[in-house]
């Protein structure tokens, strides 16, 4: 009688083990396969336990990290380099103790008559990153006058316009002859290396704003207008259209100084 007790205690202990199931729950194999998918373990939570990866694996993990957290550093290093090269050609062609002013010293420019001239002379070929269309003589207080007029008016003024101010077109600069080339006129500022003569503005997408055919346009008059009266102040003499029939086409710019102040047209 007791074995027959202890028969029925093994049974239904069997019967519960079944019930509750198995620990782990296997996934089936793919058919005509090799490939033998690890089991996936049950949490208590009912999650589901990812796979514990291999030693191999837990390796080429960490070297990649290594790799990704030094690219920044190699990148880092490379642009610093290209950085550096940068200002080491900025100091060489900057002009005037500045930076911003590219070009070449020329020193002294003799005139071929009297008048006529530059005592410390410089060739700027590009002013706070605007190019000019020809290399252009002038001394440094014309440089540095073209250079704030530029910083507070001329960038402004076009900058939403064809992606931006790229290029002053130059009329004229350093040039031994009287004011206008009319005969027994004075000495213009031309010949002093005072005044550079700007005709138009080439843009970042290639289109060119020029001052004839801009002065009274609906799409430029604004901005055209805006350069001239802000130029009056950095320079001396300002003359635009509106001044003569010398100037139809181009703007005039002077650092000549008057003792009742800026002469602007």
């Amino acid at each position: 009688m007791k074995r027959f007790g202890l028969l029925a205690v093994v049974i239904c202990a069997a019967q519960m083990a079944q019930a509750t199931g198995p620990a782990v729950s296997e996934r089936p194999v793919q058919r005509g396969g090799n490939v033998v998918q690890k089991p996936l373990v049950l949490q208590p939570s009912g999650s589901i336990a990812q796979p514990a990866q291999s030693a191999e694996q837990e390796q080429a993990r960490e070297r990649g990290g290594l790799l990704q957290s030094l690219r920044p550093l190699f990148r880092s290093k490379k642009v610093e380099g290209e950085g550096r090269a940068a200002k080491r050609a900025l100091r060489k062609g900057a002009v005037c103790g500045d930076l911003s002013i590219q070009g070449e010293a020329i020193g002294k420019v003799p005139g071929r008559i009297r008048g006529c001239g530059v005592t410390d002379a410089v060739r700027v070929r590009s002013v706070s990153g605007v190019g000019l269309s020809q290399s252009s003589v002038m001394d440094c207080t014309t440089a540095n006058a073209l250079k704030t007029w530029l910083e507070k008016s001329a960038k402004p003024a076009l900058a939403r316009k064809g992606g931006g101010l790229k290029t002053l077109r130059v009329a004229a600069h350093y040039a031994c002859r009287t004011r206008n080339n009319q005969k027994g006129a004075k000495i213009s500022e031309h010949g002093k290396g005072r005044a550079i003569d700007i005709s138009g503005f080439k843009l970042a997408d290639g289109s060119e704003v020029t001052v004839l055919r801009g002065w009274n346009a609906r799409g430029s008059s604004k901005a055209l207008r805006r350069m001239h009266r802000d130029a009056c102040g950095p320079f001396g003499t300002v003359l635009g259209p509106n001044a003569d029939r010398f100037h139809r086409d181009h703007f005039h710019f002077d650092t000549a100084r008057y003792r009742s102040g800026s002469y602007c047209r």
